[in-house]
């Protein structure tokens, strides 16, 4: 990572520093995805990834247009949510793109406040500001659009006591296959359309108050085939991560191409899930069935000790362990990371997960890229996308 780039991390901070944050941001409060089959997508989560039954709305709670699973795994809530009528906007969303990521909702202080400052610097409404209440408390929801059709949920949960939202009961179930030890969201990526990075850039800026702490360009982010170009995007704390991708010319179909063609527009691209301990998360991963990208070759895990540098006196992992389970490496000035990515998780190449374990580095692994690409391309391939 160049000096500039890190001058800029570092900096986060004092870029904040005496100016008030209008956007304060307390993390991650859930990520909700329509799907076609909510039901049986619970299930798949749990039986691969490990996440654990937490709570459910739909028929017997009152609802009558739709269904909602709340998984649970450490910090990291999914709701997964299904149209019951065929008028529904939540079929037509899957209708069009497939299962994906519909709402990532934010933690906040102030749920009105933060709808109130967005749109009034230019975000579009999806939800006026809302009171919602039980026998537990109250939570008060409001909504802004960002890019495609996803949309940022201002969650303010101080005045409630439940286990998750007004409207939901506990999902308790006889089937609870162990976690994985995921812990966290580390951040999230965003696919948009050509010449549509910047100008997403500038709405986190201008709208929520965000920086362009990390850039990367097709010269950095190319192979032989493709290329892409990514802006990493942070809020005052650090705690919310939002890169955002948009395609550039190569020879042949990049990954972003593929997304926003079978997406059928733009959207979230992948979570990346982070661990503690990723040798044991992955390989508990593989046995539950989760496919992961094809390995580098051999020459890739050769490199590792010149690519960690000085890091690799504090290297913990077994490399050939690393090579037995395809994990990549990198590292930056402030340590290493070690990460690896799934396959497409439903029939359309659209949605992925990165896992992700840092070991003191702030990147998001761009000594990788090439092989990472290369890998995508292999599967690109396969499919006649490339």
């Amino acid at each position: 990572m160049s000096k500039e780039i890190k001058n800029v991390e570092y900096g986060l901070e004092k870029i904040f520093e005496g100016a008030q944050d209008f956007l304060p941001l307390l993390g991650t409060d859930y990520v909700e995805f329509y799907v076609g089959n909510a039901k049986q997508s619970a299930h798949f989560y749990k039986t691969a990834f490990g996440f654990q039954s937490y709570a459910y709305a739909g028929l017997e709670t009152g609802l009558k247009d739709r269904t909602s699973y709340v998984l649970k795994q450490d910090k990291i809530r999914l709701v997964l949510t299904t149209a019951l009528t065929s008028d529904s906007p939540i079929g037509d969303h899957v209708k069009k793109h497939g299962d994906g990521v519909k709402v990532i909702a934010l933690w906040v202080e102030d749920a009105r406040k933060s709808w109130e400052e967005t749109t009034k610097r230019g975000a579009k409404s999806f939800m006026e500001p809302t009171v919602e209440k039980d026998e537990n408390g109250e939570v008060v929801r409001a909504g802004i659009y960002t890019y495609g059709e996803t949309v940022h949920m201002f969650v303010e949960r101080k005045n409630y006591k439940g286990e998750f939202l007004p409207g939901f009961k506990k999902w308790e179930s006889n089937y609870n296959p162990s976690p994985v030890g995921f812990k966290f969201i580390d951040h999230m990526v965003g696919n948009v359309g050509w010449g549509e990075m910047n100008k997403w850039v500038k709405w986190y800026e201008d709208v929520m108050g965000f920086v362009n702490f990390l850039s990367f360009d097709d010269k950095q982010i190319t192979t032989e085939y493709s290329a892409l170009m990514s802006k990493v995007m942070s809020n005052g704390n650090g705690r919310i991560k939002f890169p955002i991708n948009e395609p550039a010319k190569g020879k042949k179909k990049s990954q972003i191409e593929e997304y926003i063609d079978f997406y059928e527009g733009a959207g979230v691209q992948h979570l990346a899930l982070a661990t503690d301990d990723i040798i044991k998360t992955v390989a508990a991963l593989r046995e539950r069935g989760v496919e992961f990208l094809p390995p580098p070759p051999q020459a890739y895990y050769d490199d590792i000790p010149n690519r960690l540098g000085v890091h690799m006196s504090i290297m913990k992992e077994d490399i050939s362990k690393l090579q037995e389970l395809s994990i990549l490496v990198d590292a930056d000035e402030d340590g290493y990371l070690l990460q690896i990515f799934t396959k497409p998780v439903e029939d359309r190449p659209t949605l992925f997960y990165e896992i992700i374990q840092r070991m003191g580095a702030t990147g998001f692994g761009a000594g990788n890229f090439k092989a990472l690409f290369e890998s995508i391309e292999r599967e690109q391939a396969q499919r006649g996308t490339l």
